[in-house]
């Protein structure tokens, strides 16, 4: 891991194929997760381009903020996500879910340079239903067992890859995960998305109950270049339940062949 200095803290971030050809891309990981979440991407058997995984504030290996659930957090994390772009001169930014919310908060309010976006399992508007956002708060395990039950991050994931997942989760916590996904909730830039100015590919995995294909569709429509690509047999983290499938739409994607 390596991290950079910005605003008072450090944050860490992987690179993956520092040599190869082709544009950089900057993956950006969701609620309660980390830059593991791209493990496939950055790995061997990923896209060829050269890759970066960030840890957001209070994730991994990253340093930790005191904001509150918001606007505030939203910024932070953008901070973040900036930093690392700059150190790492990354060309093309990729969220998934919270980290969609961070790159399309990018393109509308900062000027990086991005010349590409991908959002992967994410959204306009993230919307947190009401028992999910008490659960996070008062009672966390059960949080996170309804966020691994079938078609929410997975269709039905194998026992090693949920058990991976939900220590991840519990690794990164309560406090900062309820934060993740409070933040999330309070996001909706819908009405803003026809000035984004990049071409953005919506990836979706097509059992997707947390950000459903609607809301890549939207993306689609309202963005001036986007296409939405369903995944089948995967749910919110399809790039970790079905990688060659989503690693080849990233490659085309890069390769401005979509």
């Amino acid at each position: 891991m390596r991290t950079v200095e910005h605003d008072g803290r450090e944050t860490a971030y992987r690179v993956g194929r520092p040599d190869a050809d082709g544009p950089t891309a900057l993956y950006v990981h969701g609620s309660g997760g980390t830059h593991r979440a791209w493990a496939h991407q950055y790995g061997p058997d990923g896209p060829t381009h050269p890759a970066v995984a960030v840890d957001l504030s209070g994730h991994g290996a990253s340093d930790d903020v005191s904001t509150e659930p918001g606007a505030e957090t939203l910024r932070a994390y953008t901070d973040d996500v900036c930093a690392v772009a700059r150190a790492t001169d990354a060309d093309v930014l990729v969220g998934n879910s919270l980290g969609g919310a961070v790159v399309l908060h990018i393109l509308l309010e900062r000027s990086l340079g991005v010349e590409r976006a991908v959002l992967a399992g994410s959204g306009g508007k993230l919307a947190v239903a009401e028992p999910l956002r008490t659960w996070l708060t008062e009672e966390f395990e059960r949080a996170v067992e309804f966020l691994h039950e079938p078609n929410r991050l997975f269709v039905d994931a194998d026992e090693r890859t949920r058990s991976r997942s939900m220590a991840t989760m519990r690794e990164v916590g309560q406090a900062v995960t309820a934060r993740d996904f409070l933040t999330c909730h309070s996001f909706d830039v819908r009405e803003r998305l026809d000035e984004i100015s990049v071409p953005v590919l919506a990836v979706v995995g097509e059992c997707d109950e947390l950000t459903p294909p609607s809301y890549h569709e939207q993306l689609a429509a309202e963005i001036p270049d986007c296409e939405c690509k369903i995944i089948p047999d995967s749910a919110h983290l399809a790039m970790l339940e079905c990688p060659e499938a989503f690693a080849g739409l990233i490659e085309e994607f890069l390769s401005g062949q979509q």
